[in-house]
């Protein structure tokens, strides 16, 4: 495998501005210096408690929102340096689907609308061609023809996912970016969802950067996970290592929530101490040591790097 995505030390900071002249008093760091890579083919999963800046890194990643600072390279071009023509042509590589399956899609739109937006924006289809498309398009995901004029209404919770999927797909995307396409749906839909994105993997070859905070639904599908707090990667592992073992106090304290389907089993809880820091203003030195039990004087003062501890296994703490 070789990378398709590269993440360099990417940065989003929202200003916060007060007074008569909105001076800039502050800023709200949602991501803080992330790096990592995607490699052509896998599903990266990328975990973490609500507010640690998945879904912000992600959108930064498709330039849905400008980063504030950082290099991302895609099949070795600079995302941020492109022009408006060739940022264009980016589009159609790069797609999204969205974790609100009805917030996503516009309810004055049929279904055939939708799908039809992204293809006339970028290609030059005629109309039976289009047809055949998006008729092509509703069969891959799942879905009939035939409900191609209906409204998102008209669908339940897990076809409406299937048609934002469907969206996705238009264009022959190499990576997609999935920011918790399963978290609004029931458990048995989950499931049929899951099959779905994996099966379509497979047949279109496709690269996943999948968001979620379900470890279980991260477990079935990732290849390898990054664990994000606070803005920054604190751990990255293949998914059976991470697993078998978590190395960072806060990815063991993570594994620790997850429940066991056995009600004989007692598992030990972790937990941490605290809330999270406000990203307006993070604590110095490792972000985590305000609520982790192995907090020792070099934590509180010096950042530890992501440094590659074993083949595979990046982490940062002072502990390694």
């Amino acid at each position: 495998m070789s990378a398709i995505l590269e993440v360099r030390n990417l940065k989003k900071h929202y200003p916060i501005r007060k007074g008569l002249f909105s001076k800039q008093v502050g800023a709200v760091k949602a991501v803080d210096g992330v790096t990592l890579s995607v490699e052509r083919g896998e599903t990266l999963a990328v975990v973490g408690e609500s507010g640690c800046g998945k879904s912000t890194t992600g959108r930064a990643i498709l330039r849905l929102i400008e980063p504030t600072d950082g290099e991302v390279f895609f099949e070795g071009k600079d995302v941020r340096k492109l022009p408006p023509e060739e940022l264009r042509r980016f589009r159609t590589d790069m797609q999204m689907v969205f974790q609100d399956p009805y917030a996503s899609l516009d309810p004055r739109w049929t279904v055939q609308r939708t799908l039809e937006e992204p293809l006339l924006t970028h290609h030059n289809l005629k109309k039976n061609e289009l047809k055949s498309r998006i008729e092509e398009l509703m069969e891959v995901v799942g879905l009939s023809p035939y409900q191609a004029h209906r409204f998102p209404h008209e669908f339940s919770g897990g076809q409406r996912q299937r048609i934002g999927i469907a969206r996705a797909l238009a264009l022959n995307p190499k990576f997609i970016v999935c920011d918790e396409p399963v978290s609004a749906l029931d458990v048995s839909i989950q499931a049929q969802v899951l099959n779905l994105m994996q099966d379509l993997q497979e047949q279109f070859g496709l690269t996943y950067m999948f968001i979620s905070h379900d470890l279980s639904v991260v477990k079935f599908i990732s290849d390898r996970v990054a664990v994000m707090y606070l803005g920054k990667v604190i751990e990255l592992a293949p998914t059976s290592e991470l697993f078998a073992e978590a190395l960072h106090p806060y990815t063991k304290a993570l594994m620790s929530a997850v429940p066991v389907p056995d009600p004989n089993v007692q598992k030990e809880r972790i937990v941490l101490g605290g809330d999270v820091p406000n990203p307006e203003n993070p604590p110095s030195g490792c972000t985590f040591h305000t609520r982790c039990p192995y907090v020792k004087d070099e934590c509180r003062s010096v950042v530890p790097e992501l440094w590659e501890i074993s083949p595979g296994r990046q982490v940062a703490c002072h502990l390694y």
